[in-house]
């Protein structure tokens, strides 16, 4: 297994996902979005594992206004505005080769080999 974890620090979500793979003692990479964030290369590669862009927005975010217009954007415009704007994906995204999951999530990890 290779897995990466994108998110923040403050999340408490990202720092239940690190705990998951450290009580199994999975090693993993962590990658902080504030820091770095998706390239354009892994967001699209995320954004086809878990389906869709709407997946990976968070409606819980702070910047509710960048999300609506997200929202109403053409969707290569929405894929632009949001690797622009990487505060308003969800925490954490969890990365395993091709394999991705959008939020905490340890039902679809644990099926991961």
């Amino acid at each position: 297994m290779n897995i990466q974890i994108f998110g923040t620090r403050k999340s408490f979500d990202t720092k239940k996902a690190e705990r998951y793979f450290k009580e199994r003692k999975i090693p993993y990479q962590f990658v902080d979005r504030k820091e770095k964030g998706l390239s354009k290369g892994e967001l699209s590669s995320v954004m086809q594992a878990v389906g869709s862009l709407e997946a990976l927005l968070d409606d819980r975010c702070k910047d509710q206004q960048t999300l609506a217009l997200v929202r109403a954007l053409v969707p290569q415009q929405q894929f632009e505005k949001l690797l622009e704007n990487q505060q308003l994906l969800i925490d954490p995204i969890v990365r395993n080769g091709r394999q991705a999951t959008a939020g905490y999530c340890p039902d679809v990890w644990k099926e991961w080999k």
